[in-house]
Parts: C-alpha cells; structure tokens; sequence
C-alpha cells in the first residue's frame, strides 16, 4: 500500500510553489463528513500555509462523492479559479454501491480536466472501513487534504502553454 510508505501530509515547502495571487475552488461532499471535513480544513490550511489568501479560496459542499462531478464542473466553468480541489470519502460496503461511486466519480473527474483548462485536482479517499479513512484524514497517514493541496500548487506552479519541459534533442 503507497500511503504506508509515505504520509500524505509530507511535503517539502522548499520545493512547493507558492500560491500568491492564485484562487483555489474548493468542492466537498457532505457524506461521511468527520472524514470530509478534516479533509478540507487539511486542504484549507496548506493552501494559506503556502501563500493563497484566505479570501481566494472559495469552499462549496455537495450532499455525497457522486455530485462532486457537478460541483467541480460549475467551478470549472466559471473560469474564476487556478486549480479545484474535489475531496469526499466513500468507505465499502456490503453492495456494489461503493464501485459505481468510485468508478463514476474517477471518470467524471478525469473527465473534467480535459475538458477544462482548470486542473481538477481528485481528493476522493476511497477506504474499505472507517478506520483507514480516519487514518487518511489526520491520523496516522497524515490528510489526503493536505496532499491534494500541494498538488494543487505545483498544478498551477507549472507553465503550460508553450512551455518546454522535455527536450529530446
């Protein structure tokens, strides 16, 4: 399992782009919300750690994993944000519910960055009991929050359009 080898919330800020001037959209699901909500303060907290200013991060909730695609998309579309992080926790169950979750939210969210020039970052933990996600969210693994933050700020870090960044010459 990666996470045993690596905490989630272990970064190096001498290599993380800072986050001045950059707007980070938010989406969070509302479902498991001792999870998600450690979830999005872990996020809320590295983004201001590393310079995006508490008035440039706008945070919105939806009721389960499954409409994060619809909140990320609206985000998407407005053009207003550098990087949208999409956070939410589905833990397995007794039915096959947990699979069409993580699989449909896995491609919706896939889909999104293509489709946008927003990158959307996937903040979705899925866990097979409550335990691992509370070890995903703060506990002995570190926040998943924090991760998706520094992913962000690297995403919007890099320069996209005509940059260079592999020369096979």
């Amino acid at each position: 399992m990666a996470t045993e080898l690596h905490n989630l919330s272990d970064y190096d800020p001498a290599v993380t782009p800072s986050g001045k001037n950059k707007r980070v959209g938010i989406v969070y699901a509302e479902w498991n919300p001792e999870i998600t909500y450690a979830l999005r303060d872990g996020a809320i907290k590295t983004l201001i750690d590393n310079d995006v200013n508490k008035e440039d991060i706008t945070v919105a909730s939806v009721p389960g994993s499954f409409e994060l695609i619809y909140g990320a998309a609206q985000m998407a579309k407005s053009k207003r944000y550098d990087s949208i992080i999409a956070i939410g926790c589905v833990i397995r169950g007794d039915t096959p519910h947990f699979d069409y979750i993580c699989e449909g939210v896995t491609a919706g969210l896939s889909r999104l960055n293509v489709e946008y020039d927003t990158p959307v970052i996937f903040g979705l933990i899925t866990t097979n009991n409550l335990q691992q996600a509370r070890e995903r969210s703060g506990g002995r693994l570190g926040n998943k929050g924090d991760e998706c933050a520094v992913t962000a700020l690297h995403m919007m870090g890099r320069e996209w359009q005509g940059s260079d960044t592999h020369n096979e010459d």
